[in-house]
């Protein structure tokens, strides 16, 4: 899977985030189901084929550990956020968004809706 970093433009992280780039839609459908749990500094970036409620949906089915999610437009902007807990089904953004960002609960404080978030290759 491809690696990126995570720049919030508009208030800079308090540590490095990469992410593995999801943008299949079997990677998508798999996301973080089965896993243990996942590290401080990484995260998983589902990418849409196009800005969408319906299809930013994720599912938290498989899924033992809580998640904070950041939903980010075609244009690169926080449109919403949730911590979602373990198990509990569906969750939509509130406005269309490409691009949802998951990582653990914790980093969820570091995004507020209206942040502009850049996609780095990893390593730049």
């Amino acid at each position: 899977m491809k690696q990126i970093s995570v720049e919030n433009q508009t208030n800079p992280l308090q540590s490095g985030l990469a992410a593995g780039y999801c943008d299949s839609f079997l990677c998508r459908f798999k996301g973080l189901m089965f896993r243990g749990s996942i590290p401080e500094n990484w995260g998983l970036l589902l990418v849409q084929p196009s800005e969408s409620v319906v299809n930013a949906a994720i599912h938290m089915f498989g899924v033992p550990f809580n998640l904070g999610v950041i939903w980010i437009n075609d244009d690169g902007y926080v449109v919403d956020l949730a911590e979602v807990k373990k198990w509990v089904g569906i969750k939509s953004p509130k406005k269309p968004a490409r691009f949802i960002l998951e990582v653990t609960p914790s980093r969820l404080s570091e995004f507020n809706v209206g942040d502009k978030i850049a996609f780095l290759e990893y390593g730049t």
